[in-house]
């Protein structure tokens, strides 16, 4: 049985900053991630790092946002700045046992999300 818990969600105007955490309960992982799904779109990859601790990012999010682990606490964090509108969406914790790329289908293990708005 295993458990992954987000925090961090809420309404921030543009240009501002959240940071998402996600803790894993139950056992450790080697690949970590984050995807958002905007109402009527794609649950679409927005972060992920890897066993070794490379981490990957797309395009729409290079040089905004930061992914990073704390292994003592088994909680991986996405740090978002100068955040946009488009940005707007439910965001998800993933896990698995080995990183596997971008694709839904390579992520096993979901949290349930947490609401991140970002108005004006």
């Amino acid at each position: 049985q295993v458990q992954l818990v987000e925090s961090g969600g809420g309404l921030v105007q543009v240009g501002g900053s959240l940071r998402l955490s996600c803790a894993a309960a139950g056992r450790t992982f080697s690949a970590m991630g984050w995807f958002r799904q905007a109402p009527g779109k794609e649950r679409e990859f927005v972060a992920g790092v890897s066993g070794n601790g490379d981490t990957y990012y797309p395009d729409s999010v290079k040089g905004r946002f930061t992914i990073s682990r704390d292994n003592a606490k088994n909680t991986v964090y996405l740090q978002m700045n100068n955040l946009k509108p488009e940005d707007t969406a439910v965001y998800y914790c993933a896990a698995d046992n080995w990183y596997r790329g971008s694709r839904r289908e390579s992520w096993n293990y979901w949290g349930q999300g947490t609401q991140v708005t970002v108005s004006s």
